[in-house]
């Protein structure tokens, strides 16, 4: 086959499909969707494409299947794996000019979005409402509802409300011939066979891509209470989890953990005043949102004076207003500040068992100081979900590929039965450590999944698997 003339074929198809003005080449395709926030780098696309609407998204993924070409779905880019990153020669497909809102259901708590919707606009809209939206990450000003889904991401309150996979009610994706498949279930309850929405969810648009989502909506929260609590140790961090928990009915919002390291760093690049004093082990960020905080604060309180007494913390402060709140979470979301003072750095997402997190991250301390005795390296993280954020950096003059490095926090993983990957997916980045944390006949179920959805192997090729 002519590739010149095919190219020009395909071109002159998604035109019609999509419209001229929803297609751009060369060098008018923005240099932003040419990477995501990792620092993995693609090849070149052959053309960035948005569709309006579900029946032009099929239209492309139907011509692109007839003419052999690999699609690249993107989102807000904000993921940290290189998911979205170009494939060479690959058509660019941006969710983009699917950023709507089609309806809030109030009486069933639910909202129907196209999946190029902003996270932030979601949260925004259902607080409107009077429900919330409780998915909540730090890229929310930029990160797209359907990159959300696609990647299965989880943030900082997934101790309460669980993963994206635990607020999608239904689906509506496209597959790679263009086949719309219409999942849009509105019902907690529906057993009528198996539940086809989660083969899309966490699947890194390799399988489908997504183009509606039904979400699930919570019942609207008017404030918080929230503390940062000082312990002397990880094993006394997961007694005053346990504790909070049990005094607060399971109501913990957020249990965000911090040891010293990270602490010391983000007071010196962020320049906020300690809250406590920068000489403990461990710090733990404690949320609690409710209807009335102001109404809740006295038993939030009485949690935190018999944790005290139980000599599960050793100092804390705790936040006297909504500023406070804020306060609070800008030390957790310091961590922007502190990837750019120490560039180039390799960033982890991965999880264990809560039981072993504590001995897993001295483990890992232990092995990069030995390794790598001139790193700075920190720790924190989610914890309460079993989830641990570690920044090992500048590595420039220590270990240039960061191989060595990942080499030694997943081995290291991998025996204590935790994930390579937390909340963040696979891509490119993680690929060579996916058997880490899947056995061979999981990879071969999912290699199976690949080639049955998607036979051609147009879907985000090179991704994942």
């Amino acid at each position: 086959m002519n590739l010149e003339r095919s190219s020009a074929g395909l071109l002159t198809a998604l035109k019609r499909a999509v419209g001229d003005s929803n297609i751009k080449r060369g060098s008018d395709i923005p240099e932003a969707a040419l990477r995501d926030w990792s620092d993995e780098r693609g090849g070149t696309p052959l053309a960035l494409v948005t569709p309006r609407d579900t029946d032009a998204v099929a239209a492309a993924l139907r011509i692109c299947h007839d003419y052999d070409t690999p699609v690249v779905p993107q989102g807000g880019r904000t993921g940290l794996a290189g998911g979205a990153v170009p494939s060479e020669g690959a058509v660019l497909l941006s969710m983009a000019g699917l950023d709507r809102i089609d309806e809030i259901d109030t009486a069933s708590g639910l909202m129907v979005v196209g999946a190029g919707c902003i996270l932030q606009r979601i949260q925004e809209a259902a607080l409107d409402a009077g429900f919330s939206f409780p998915l909540d990450l730090g890229a929310r000003g930029s990160c797209q509802i359907g990159g959300n889904i696609a990647t299965n991401a989880g943030g900082n309150r997934v101790i309460r409300y669980g993963m994206t996979r635990d607020l999608v009610l239904g689906l509506e994706v496209v597959l790679a011939d263009g086949t719309v498949l219409s999942i849009m279930n509105r019902m907690p309850k529906n057993n009528a066979a198996l539940d086809l929405k989660h083969l899309f969810i966490g699947s890194e648009g390799t399988l489908g891509v997504v183009t509606r989502a039904v979400l699930k909506l919570h019942p609207g929260v008017g404030g918080a209470n929230a503390a940062l609590v000082a312990v002397a140790d990880f094993e006394a961090a997961a007694g005053l989890l346990r504790h909070a928990q049990r005094a607060l009915s399971g109501r913990v919002t957020a249990f965000e953990l911090m040891w010293n390291d990270y602490y010391r760093a983000v007071l010196a690049e962020t320049g906020v005043r300690a809250p406590v004093e920068p000489d403990h082990a461990i710090y733990a960020l404690i949320e609690m949102q409710g209807a009335d905080a102001d109404a809740e604060r006295p038993g939030f309180e009485a949690m935190l004076e018999a944790a005290f007494e139980a000599g599960l913390v050793a100092d804390a402060a705790i936040a006297q207003s909504q500023r406070e709140v804020e306060a609070f979470w800008s030390l957790r979301d310091g961590i922007a500040e502190i990837l750019s003072r120490r560039a180039p750095t390799i960033n982890f997402d991965v999880s264990v068992p809560l039981a072993r997190i504590g001995a897993c991250v001295d483990e890992i301390r232990a092995a990069l100081e030995t390794a790598f005795p001139a790193l700075k390296v920190i720790f924190f993280g989610h914890a309460g979900d079993s989830n641990i954020h570690l920044v090992a950096g500048p590595i420039t003059d220590i270990d240039p590929t960061g191989h060595g490095i990942e080499k030694a926090v997943y081995e290291i993983i991998r025996a204590y039965g935790g994930s390579v990957s937390a909340e963040h997916g696979i891509g490119l980045h993680k690929k060579p450590w996916l058997a880490y944390s899947r056995s061979e006949n999981e990879l071969a179920m999912l290699r199976q999944l690949k080639r049955s959805l998607d036979p051609k192997g147009i879907l985000n090729p090179g991704k994942v698997l």
